[in-house]
């Protein structure tokens, strides 16, 4: 065998891993495909006008109105909330095992927040339900049972583990060469992590977040179990809302007619949501590729 000729182990491997990503891009494409072939089915019976610029979604009702802005504005609002609650947390976590934290306590605290990632999402939903909104109901009285407050909350919590372990990654990337220049020139490690660590790592920090989003904007049982199922175009928090990825679940798990307009409402939620979540994660990729800093 020439020394140019690879052996038949590596070639059996790299047939494997072509093939695993051969599938992972079908799937997509599939996926991409039954979307906007049933979209357009969709569209070819309701005006596209109306779909993105109505108030009102009311597809299963007798007075059908298929405008989706109810459903957009009940996702971005509970994601919203859910970003306010994660983000501070967790960029303080992740300053906190960065700089402050010794290592047997940051070897040990890392991989039990990051426990948080595997507790069941509809666990969190009737967490919400009850025990978040009964405490919140004791200080606003006019808090619903089911409302955008308690779920984007609790979908903070959930997405806080992933923020602090992406944040303290970008953080920990940063030279202590910076580090240890700062200190030289008198400043405290609070001064260093705020004006130094933070300010370098701002891309990794900034992809933490739009990741994050992107992980609250799919989100399905929090908003299901502890939103309501009510869309309405609002930004107050305290009132029942729907969201895209609670609309899918509900029309789907339903007695709809496969072939009827209201059934293909949920292709065209789909892709609307798919387009959001396309655009967050390239807008991440996009901020990784330009602006991450590569050290050596």
């Amino acid at each position: 065998m020439s020394r140019t000729q690879k052996p038949l182990n590596e070639k059996i491997i790299e047939t494997l891993l072509a093939g695993s990503a051969g599938v992972t891009i079908l799937t997509t494409a599939g996926i991409v495909y039954i979307l906007i072939s049933q979209a357009f089915s969709f569209f070819s019976e309701v005006s596209f006008w109306e779909f993105i610029t109505g108030t009102e979604w009311t597809p299963l009702f007798a007075d059908k109105k298929f405008g989706i802005l109810p459903l957009l504005s009940g996702t971005f609002l509970t994601t919203i909330i859910a970003l306010i609650v994660a983000l501070p947390i967790g960029l303080i976590t992740a300053v906190y095992l960065d700089t402050y934290a010794k290592k047997n306590f940051r070897r040990v605290v890392k991989p039990s927040l990051e426990f948080l990632a595997a507790v069941p999402t509809v666990v969190y939903g009737f967490f919400a339900l009850e025990v978040v909104t009964p405490f919140l109901q004791t200080f606003i009285h006019n808090l619903s049972g089911f409302n955008a407050l308690s779920a984007g909350i609790v979908m903070g919590v959930m997405i806080i583990p992933m923020i602090s372990s992406l944040c303290e990654d970008a953080l920990s990337a940063v030279p202590k060469s910076l580090k240890e220049a700062s200190y030289g020139m008198g400043a405290t490690k609070f001064q260093t992590a705020l004006r130094v660590s933070i300010p370098a790592a701002i891309s990794g920090i900034m992809v933490a977040s739009l990741l994050a989003l992107s992980r609250a904007v799919g989100e399905t049982m929090i908003v299901a179990v502890a939103a309501g199922q009510e869309p309405r175009f609002t930004a107050n928090p305290l009132v029942p809302i729907e969201t895209i990825t609670t609309y899918i679940v509900q029309v789907s798990l339903g007695d709809v007619p496969h072939d009827s307009i209201e059934f293909k409402t949920i292709y065209a939620a789909g892709i609307t949501l798919f387009v959001f979540t396309f655009i967050l994660n390239n807008i991440g990729n996009w901020v990784t590729r330009r602006y991450q800093q590569k050290y050596d």
